[in-house]
């Protein structure tokens, strides 16, 4: 906990440095591209739409949980925080390598660079957002004060992508593989998670299934994007989950801050 204070303290300190590297790592991803942030859409949105043709009405016609729900719209609240996490955990694994002149600078807080990575990967989410409420207004769906419960689970993705972020950015100076290791357990993170599917499937022939899905943390993301989005659900109606979901990702920011800070000396050594 001294640690995770700490890190509270420093980034209320830095914070408008904090801020303006993040921009400038925003910025930084589609220097010399010809279509520029373009391209930040090209991928996830190609994405989306084999999915919904694959499973949609064109396809498999996966037919939603939700009453009256295009596969699209059911989709999207599940798939979009995926997509957040998963830049998180790619771009703040390498964060360390890639800033890796700022890591040898003794004044610089080697700690605040996954966060810096993961405020540039908010601003990519918070344009996704826009998307999806858009595509939720053209479907004809009125505007719900619950759509703004979305910041909160925003949030929540945000602290757990940078927990884990923490343990992997520091063990990657060391072992160069880690970045490979979490795109393939991001792969099948993806399956493991009823973002494309119900979860009923499944639960429905093996009810024990049903706390399997839910000891992973990211469950309570998606689930809540979609309460948020479809169902209309306070995340206070999901106390248990709620709480599970802080406490694992408490103890996994304590434990990646704690590692962090026993690798740090000995990083400007390896880069």
């Amino acid at each position: 906990m001294k640690d995770l204070l700490s890190l509270l303290k420093g980034i209320k300190e830095k914070r408008k440095l904090i801020l303006e590297l993040s921009k400038a790592d925003f910025k930084k991803r589609f220097v010399g591209s010809y279509f520029g942030v373009v391209w930040m859409f090209i991928q996830p949105m190609v994405t989306i739409a084999i999915y919904a043709f694959i499973f949609g009405e064109h396809g498999m016609k996966n037919a939603p949980p939700v009453p009256g729900a295009s596969y699209v719209i059911w989709l999207a609240p599940g798939i979009i925080p995926w997509f957040y996490f998963s830049e998180i955990l790619n771009t703040g694994t390498n964060c360390l390598q890639e800033y890796h002149y700022l890591v040898k600078k003794v004044v610089f807080e080697v700690e605040h660079l996954p966060l810096i990575k993961l405020i540039s990967c908010f601003m990519v989410h918070a344009c996704f957002l826009a998307i999806m409420l858009g595509l939720y207004l053209v479907s004809g769906r009125a505007p719900k004060l619950m759509w703004l419960q979305i910041l909160y689970y925003s949030f929540a993705a945000s602290m757990l992508g940078l927990a884990i972020t923490y343990f992997t950015s520091a063990v990657q100076v060391f072992f160069k593989d880690m970045a490979q290791i979490v795109s393939i357990c991001l792969q099948f993170g993806m399956w493991l998670t009823p973002i494309m599917y119900d979860e009923a499937i499944f639960t429905s022939r093996a009810a024990w299934l049903s706390v399997v899905f839910k000891l992973n943390p990211f469950y309570y993301i998606a689930a809540g994007y979609r309460d948020s989005m479809l169902t209309g659900n306070w995340f206070f109606e999901r106390p248990t989950m709620t709480v599970y979901f802080w406490a694992a990702t408490l103890v996994l920011l304590v434990l990646g801050l704690k590692m962090f800070k026993r690798m740090r000396p000995h990083f400007s050594d390896v880069l």
